[in-house]
Order: structure tokens, then C-alpha cells, then sequence
């Protein structure tokens, strides 16, 4: 399984893309893997503050409901609304059209605890 190296990656199987002070937020491909068939999709609304950490939505498939955990701390700025009506969008294309979330980054420091495409993959087991 490969994973895109321009891009970060946290422990709960969260990746980020980095722009700036923006960031885009999804699930790896594994975690979507380990899911199964993705059916349901609950996401913050636009303006809400994540807090680094704290849950701010689940993904629901055929085997379990899990919650998603913010990987940074910033406002959030868009939802993808394509993936909470289609959330096979997930599993189709995790890394592009499937993505979850866009933020304004609150605390640049908390991208020191991510994690290069290498050490995520080491991580796995992969």
C-alpha cells in the first residue's frame, strides 16, 4: 500500500495536506481498508473549532462506527459535502475527492507530532 509523500500523517489514520495555513484532513487508505464499506459520514459544521485531540465526527461502515479525532487544532473552513451524501467517495478516491475537511491551522506546532508517509507506513506495518 502506498501512501502520497507530500502529504501528513497522524496516528489515527488521519493524513493532512498541508497549504500554508490551511489544511486539508482524511482518512488513510487503510483506515478506509479496515473499515469496510464506508455508509455514513457525521462532519462538524463550517466556523466550528476543532480542538487537537477531541472528536469532531464518526464514519459509520458495515462493521463499526469510529470516531474521528481532530489531528490539529484550527476553524474549520469547508466540509466536503459530496462525502457525507456519497460516502463511497471515501473509499473511491481517499486521497483526493474523498477528502473530509478543510482548516485554518490554530497552532502551527501541532505538525510537529505528524508523520512522514515512510514512518506511517513503518507504523502499519505495511
Amino acid at each position: 500500500m502506498d501512501f502520497p509523500k507530500d502529504l501528513k500523517y497522524v496516528d489515527s489514520h488521519e493524513y493532512l495536506k498541508v497549504e500554508g495555513d490551511e489544511v486539508t484532513i482524511g482518512i488513510t487508505a487503510f483506515a478506509v481498508e479496515q473499515l469496510g464499506d464506508i455508509v455514513f459520514v457525521q462532519l462538524p459544521e463550517e466556523g466550528a473549532e476543532l480542538k487537537k485531540g477531541e472528536a469532531f465526527g464518526s464514519v459509520e461502515s458495515v462493521k463499526a462506527v469510529e470516531e474521528l479525532y481532530a489531528p490539529l487544532s484550527g476553524k474549520v473552513l469547508a466540509i466536503n459535502a459530496a462525502v457525507v451524501e456519497d460516502p463511497a467517495t471515501i473509499a473511491d478516491d481517499p486521497y483526493g475527492d474523498g477528502w473530509l475537511l478543510r482548516i485554518t491551522l490554530a497552532e502551527p506546532e501541532d505538525l510537529e507530532d505528524t508523520l512522514t508517509a515512510e514512518e506511517y507506513t513503518e507504523q502499519i506495518g505495511a
